[in-house]
Parts: structure tokens; sequence; C-alpha cells
């Protein structure tokens, strides 16, 4: 069921469109290349069970679950409402 001017599935469309953007994003922000021994935060070593299971990790448990706490900004405003446009 549509509302107004959008067409049936238009609703859908939006969430499929913003999950696949944070599925980009995730990927995105997954290390490559090669680890390193110590984090890049802190300092602290990182220790070998956790390079061997997260490849190319850069930070420590603790840092990363810091990083991770963060509130991360909504890439793009899909409502379209005339309030988001006029900005």
């Amino acid at each position: 069921m549509a509302g107004g001017w959008t067409r049936d599935g238009a609703v859908q469309d939006q969430i499929d469109d913003t999950i696949a953007d944070a599925v980009i994003a995730a990927r995105a922000r997954l290390s490559h290349g090669a680890g390193a021994e110590d984090c890049d935060d802190c300092g602290d070593a990182i220790p070998a069970k956790r390079r061997a299971a997260v490849p190319g990790v850069r930070t420590c448990i603790a840092c990363q679950s810091l990083r991770d706490a963060r509130p991360q900004p909504a890439l793009f405003n899909r409502r379209g409402s005339k309030d988001s446009q006029l900005r």
C-alpha cells in the first residue's frame, strides 16, 4: 500500500537501501593488510589470539570497544522531507 506520491514498495526500498549502505560502510571499516603487534591507540600489546582471529587488527579489545561505542552518523537522509531539503 503506497501513500501520497509514492509507489507500492517504496518504503521497503528505502529500508533495503539503508541496510545495503550500512553493510558497505561496515565492510569498508574492516581491517585489511598487515596487522599491528601493538595497539595504535594505547600502545599495549595485542594478544596473538586476537591477531589470529581478526586479520589486519590494529587495536586492542579495550580500544576497539571504545571505538564501537561511539555513535555513527547516518550517511544521508532518505526521507526526502521538505525540511531536510531546505538545509
